[in-house]
């Protein structure tokens, strides 16, 4: 009997360290920390704005970027301030970072693509320090308008190494040769950030549209469209969904019948409270 426990003993002594090494102990903790107007490249435009929750982990804590629209020519970080709060203190667990990128200007400066390489090159500058800002490299891709094509484009096309784990699309443009052919209003919105018109660039309203890119491995993706948009209409997410649904991608879409190109007051707040549900079953 002595023998047996002897043994046994023995047996607790090589495999306890073993456990530990399966399960190291958690980080310690650090503080939150922001960072503002961090620049991610050589132009004005190229900053983002970061922050660190407290007590956050390079095993567990992921990412929101968040990006603002536009029309690829307009808008800036500064407008999805409040967004960025109030999400903050829904998730808490998560980092965000709002981004700003060069914007197109006279069909000639900063055309596209140049938007969809500075989300690029944001995200890799970002990831590249994740150890340092003590946070996983999972993220998730988020945006209003513009900016939610640029999310899309992202989360779709330009993340090989599947970083990006949901998108939230904030009614963004999702098939650029569609949204030229709805009319004059789409055309002159399209034209100066892609440098010109459908006919003289075909490839590239085809390689900037979001829903070319969609496959079996494409994120989980929730699309938030107002029925009366007049900018970004309705097909656009039709378009996007229906691409999901072809490829068995996790998707759902939330619609409001009379709402325009973004909206206020408690469909607003619908919308918040159905990303963050989104967020905390497909952000995993």
């Amino acid at each position: 009997m002595k023998r047996a426990f002897f043994f046994l003993g023995i047996a607790f002594y090589f495999v306890l360290p073993s456990c530990k090494k399966e399960n190291p102990a958690p980080d310690l903790h650090v503080p939150s920390t922001n960072y503002t107007n961090v620049a991610y490249g050589d132009d004005a435009l190229q900053v983002l704005d970061i922050f660190l929750p407290e007590g956050r982990s390079t095993r567990v804590t992921k990412t929101i970027f968040i990006i603002h629209g536009g029309g690829w020519t307009g808008g800036d970080k500064q407008e999805m301030t409040d967004p960025v709060n109030y999400l903050k203190s829904q998730l808490p667990d998560y980092a965000f970072v709002n981004v700003n990128y060069r914007l197109a200007a006279g069909g000639q400066t900063n055309v596209f693509p140049a938007q969809e390489e500075d989300i690029k090159t944001a995200v890799a500058f970002y990831l590249n320090k994740a150890g340092e800002y003590r946070v996983s490299k999972d993220i998730l891709m988020g945006g209003v308008s513009a900016g939610a094509h640029l999310a899309l484009l992202h989360g779709y096309k330009n993340d090989p190494e599947k970083h990006v784990k949901a998108i939230i699309d904030f009614y963004g443009p999702t098939d650029l040769v569609a949204l030229w052919n709805m009319g004059l209003f789409q055309q002159f919105s399209l034209i100066t950030p892609l440098g010109g018109p459908l006919a003289d660039h075909p490839d590239l309203y085809v390689n900037s549209s979001p829903v070319n890119y969609v496959s079996m491995q494409s994120p989980p993706t929730i699309v938030l469209q107002g029925g009366a948009d007049p900018i970004v209409v309705p097909d656009q997410a039709t378009r996007l969904i229906a691409k999901l649904n072809q490829f068995g991608v996790k998707n759902e879409l939330v619609y409001y019948p009379s709402e325009s190109h973004g909206w206020t007051g408690m469909n607003l707040l619908d919308s918040y409270n159905k990303i963050i549900a989104f967020v905390k079953e497909n952000g995993k």
